[in-house]
């Protein structure tokens, strides 16, 4: 077993995802890192980390997972709910297909992490559970609806059940990135949106780095288990709205 608490990072395989395994391992922590691409999270080649390919909308593959990591490195100390996905468009032609995708992965599957470890932190009276909400999840933008809509569902959960579970000192914490170069944006099948985004970060000299969302998770987590940072907003500073 390891001296620090095991620490659980979906949608290990990109972006903030990967940033954040990266620096959490540095910081000495087993992890249990998770994504549909398993090979991109063995490239990442780090010590004590269990990397196994699994949708978070399937609760059983999940659990098995986190029942895998446990055994292996001991309770969970903190779940970060990474993965997410986000397609962008006009509301009046978009795929319906896309809104549930959005639906699934950036709720349900939230859901079904929060479900797997929030009764046994409670029941230990110690834990973190970081959700990663987005700007969005604030407020609202052109050809985001859906996407904005789970955001602010991820907003939302994350504050009423904090408010449920603080009493037993397990914490919540929202943060909310604004513009980051992720592979999230080129998702979209919308071409007019994606080059909007793109401009936009053009105009203001560039958007973050995932690096710099991990140091927010990271820092969040590091405070005294009595200290809750419940929502952390990470933007650009030249990021307007």
């Amino acid at each position: 077993m390891s001296e620090k608490p095991l620490v659980i990072i979906t949608g290990a395989s990109s972006g903030i995802g990967a940033a954040t395994s990266r620096l959490f391992s540095e910081n000495g922590y087993p992890l249990l890192l998770l994504a549909r691409r398993l090979e991109p999270m063995e490239a990442l080649d780090l010590p004590n980390a269990l990397c196994r390919a699994v949708d978070v909308c399937d609760l059983e593959s999940f659990r098995d997972a986190i029942t895998e990591a446990e055994e292996r490195f001991g309770k969970a100390g903190c779940l970060v709910n990474n993965a997410g996905v986000m397609f962008c468009a006009d509301p009046a032609t978009q795929s319906v297909d896309e809104w549930q995708t959005m639906l699934d992965v950036n709720v349900r599957g939230l859901l079904n992490g929060i479900h797997l470890v929030l009764a046994d932190m409670m029941a230990r009276q110690t834990g973190t559970i970081v959700n990663i909400g987005s700007i969005a999840g604030v407020k609202t933008f052109p050809k985001h609806a859906v996407y904005c809509g789970t955001k602010f569902a991820v907003h939302a959960i994350s504050e009423t059940i904090r408010q449920e579970v603080s009493g037993s000192d397990v914490r919540l914490v929202t943060i909310a990135p604004g513009m980051v170069e992720t592979d999230l944006v080129n998702a979209s099948t919308d071409q007019a949106a994606r080059d909007g985004w793109w401009d936009y970060a053009n105009q203001i000299g560039g958007v973050l780095q995932p690096e710099s969302i991990a140091q927010s998770i990271l820092f969040a987590y590091q405070m005294p288990q009595s200290v809750c940072v419940r929502e952390m907003v990470v933007c650009p500073t030249r990021q307007e709205p």
